[in-house]
């Protein structure tokens, strides 16, 4: 089947969080370090969260039409077995690891599993072990329940800095980002056997988020953590990312130990409230996983092809700068330190709003300054119209402050 992916979806007025929502995006639209209020900018053009523009899969809409025309929507349980099967089915045949469906659980968002998991694993003051540049809803969980960041850089050689802080004495989890997020790093299966190493000999628990991983490119292989993990460890992901239905919500995870997971699973009905999951989403996890894989290669086809267009922009404006797409997903994480520099984000966000009417997320919501991403998991022509944009910002920011 021929998926359209070029023509245009008009989602203003739908409450949609990129469309609808970004004039409320104070890290995007204004210099919040000064206390400044950003003038109002009508159709900013946006390319910040990270969902796509496309309509999902159609063998997932046509299973919640079918769902919807029952017409009862009582209570569900998720513990069924076309939930459970459609998991273990998936990973076994869309990355060759077997998993047992009796060790899956259930939670609304990856982010609840994640906040959970710290919980159960951590007291407030021990350390979250993270790479750096680190997801912003990670810093958000970790901070918010009053436990330490403690970052590490994507790019230590020879896990040194990993190691020293896995090594401190109230270091309890490593929140690992499989595929990462911002960057789009695939992790190796040396990367992958290297850290599962050291977190079994400092006695440390992994938590891996790996939501973005059947995004993942041509010449990569994600290698989900079940495969690797030692000790206490859970993984915890969601079809929602890869599909594009994150607003039905619903997420699942695999966790290694029998008496943790009945821990997890008591604390979520309990604590959370959690007596029922959202029937849709059931629907569109089991329809995805079951008939969704064609759409799935297609989309990742598409969008790769609007990061070449990203890095042919890129080169033909600036040859030096050597940009080449991410590993997996949609996100182009763009250093722009070699032409700004690390000190003009607030400058290069007032041309991209104010002048180039576009919105971008800076790098800064990552930790990480002089850098931006850009979701270009959209038309093609509106890719083109977003990185056009970046680059013509680039340059008069530059000319500014060289001229």
């Amino acid at each position: 089947m021929r998926y359209d992916f070029d023509t245009p979806v008009d989602r203003r007025g739908t409450w949609c969080v990129q469309w609808d929502g970004v004039k409320d995006l104070p890290h995007v639209l204004g210099p919040a370090r000064t206390g400044e209020t950003p003038p109002p900018v009508p159709d900013l053009l946006p390319f910040t969260i990270s969902d796509m523009d496309f309509p999902c899969a159609p063998e997932v809409l046509a299973a919640l039409r079918r769902r919807l025309d029952h017409g009862v929507f009582g209570y569900t349980d998720w513990r069924n077995d076309d939930f459970r099967g459609a998991v273990r089915d998936w990973f076994t045949g869309r990355h060759g690891t077997e998993v047992d469906p009796a060790s899956l659980v259930y939670a609304p968002s990856v982010l609840s599993q994640v906040s959970q998991l710290l919980r159960m694993w951590t007291q407030p003051g021990e350390g979250v072990v993270v790479h750096t540049p680190t997801y912003d809803g990670f810093r958000k969980v970790v901070t918010g329940l009053g436990r330490e960041l403690r970052g590490v850089p994507l790019d230590d050689p020879g896990l040194a800095g990993l190691e020293a802080q896995l090594a401190r004495a109230d270091s309890r989890v490593l929140l690992l980002c499989s595929p990462h997020n911002p960057t789009g790093r695939v992790w190796s299966d040396a990367d992958l056997t290297a850290v599962a190493a050291l977190c079994e000999r400092h006695g440390v628990a992994v938590v891996s988020d790996e939501v973005h991983a059947d995004l993942t490119h041509e010449g990569h292989t994600h290698r989900p953590w079940a495969r690797y993990g030692r000790g206490r460890w859970a993984l915890v992901t969601s079809a929602t990312k890869a599909f594009n239905f994150p607003a039905l919500s619903g997420s699942y995870g695999l966790i290694s130990d029998p008496g943790d997971r009945e821990a997890f699973v008591r604390r979520m009905e309990t604590g959370e409230g959690l007596a029922s999951p959202a029937v849709l989403s059931l629907t569109a996890h089991v329809a995805a996983y079951r008939e969704g894989a064609d759409w799935l290669d297609a989309v990742r086809a598409y969008t790769h092809g609007n990061l070449r267009l990203v890095a042919d922009a890129l080169q033909d404006a600036f040859p030096g700068l050597g940009w080449r797409p991410p590993q997996a997903g949609y996100l182009a994480w763009i250093d722009l330190r070699p032409l700004l520099g690390e000190d003009r984000d607030d400058d290069l966000q007032r041309e991209l709003v104010e002048r180039q009417g576009v919105a971008v997320t800076p790098g800064t919501t990552y930790g990480a300054p002089g850098f931006v991403r850009l979701n270009v998991g959209c038309p093609r022509a509106k890719a083109e119209a977003g990185v056009n944009a970046l680059v013509r910002a680039v340059r008069a920011v530059a000319a500014r402050h060289t001229g």
